[in-house]
């Protein structure tokens, strides 16, 4: 979302989605809220500081970590904070977010510079980190709020780049590896099944073109969030699979910043009425697994657009009979 405080983009979240919210995360706040930066916040087990390149790990504990990891750490628990005061004695399903094993390698620096994804055991140590931190972030919202049913979205824009051997290396001259599917879904597994043992159910989103659904079922995912807008037409059939096996299938159909005309409900409702079409997929039957969803993050939106943004999403899920 955008902004600087969290108070009140958590109020129009709470007021806009009053059957899903989540705990938006606020990009705005430079490196240390960003998707990256709230991970390293979420991660207790390692150190981690931040460089004109981007998050490094520090290579000691999670006590030789910088300024700005602590800065990112408070960050978290402020939030945190407000999150349990506006949303006392909340009951429905709430969402958290947090960065993917692949997303978060492809991202943070080793010690001595290049990428985790470089350093086979530096990743496996990284994921295992997160699957810690993950777990005790879930345990602190549940005491926070007892009564919500947490929804945790894993986020991995970059899975399909790792699988391809795209990310490039800190020269730029190069590319990484690529990861092999048994590989990529072992660490992404570990994770998931993290958030499933501390009593949330594990969500994933991948914004890309590719989006390897098949993979993210596999690692153990409840549910998939893709971006409809941008979405290849090879991923239709494995969407449509999940939504047949009565699984929840999160769709991207709002712009995700300011488009020149704003969207109307009637087209949005047209957009997945078409895709459900192309699956052979009748709404009534499949209504309830779907949700509808901004394209990607709101955090480049106005803040009017935002909040336009998730009313439109609202009604014309509403209209549909969808989450």
């Amino acid at each position: 979302m955008p902004g600087t405080d969290v108070r009140e983009p958590l109020r129009v979240v709470l007021g806009e989605l009053p059957d899903l919210p989540h705990l938006p995360e606020l990009p705005g706040r430079g490196p240390v809220g960003d998707l990256t930066g709230r991970a390293t916040a979420v991660i207790t087990e390692l150190g981690f500081d931040l460089q004109p390149a981007g998050w490094r790990l520090t290579g000691g504990p999670a006590s030789s970590a910088g300024i700005d990891r602590r800065r990112a750490r408070s960050l978290l628990l402020e939030d945190l904070d407000v999150l349990e005061e506006l949303a006392q004695g909340y009951a429905g399903e709430l969402k958290v977010q947090i960065a993917g094993p692949w997303t978060l390698a492809a991202a943070v620096e080793r010690p001595r510079g290049d990428r985790v994804l470089a350093d086979v055991g530096a990743r496996r140590e990284l994921a295992e980190a997160l699957a810690e931190g993950v777990a005790a972030h879930v345990a602190d919202l549940r005491r926070r709020v007892p009564k919500a049913r947490l929804l945790v979205q894993v986020d991995e824009p970059a899975l399909p780049a790792v699988l391809a051997g795209r990310v490039p290396t800190a020269s730029g001259f190069h590319r990484h590896r690529s990861v092999d599917v048994p590989g990529a879904s072992e660490a992404l597994a570990g994770v998931l099944a993290a958030v499933r043992d501390a009593g949330a159910t594990p969500l994933v989103h991948c914004c890309a073109a590719e989006v390897p659904v098949g993979l993210l079922r596999g690692a153990g995912a409840a549910a998939v969030s893709v971006d409809l807008l941008v979405l290849g037409a090879e991923a239709y059939d494995a969407l449509g699979t999940a939504l047949d096996d009565g699984d929840r299938v999160f769709l991207g159909v709002v712009p995700a910043v300011d488009p020149p005309h704003p969207p109307e409900e009637g087209a949005v409702v047209e957009r997945v009425l078409r895709f459900l079409d192309m699956l052979g997929l009748d709404p009534d039957e499949v209504g309830d697994h779907l949700v509808l969803t901004p394209a990607c993050g709101l955090a480049g939106a106005s803040a009017a657009y935002a909040r336009e943004a998730l009313s439109l999403l609202r009604t014309g899920a509403s209209r549909m009979g969808t989450g």
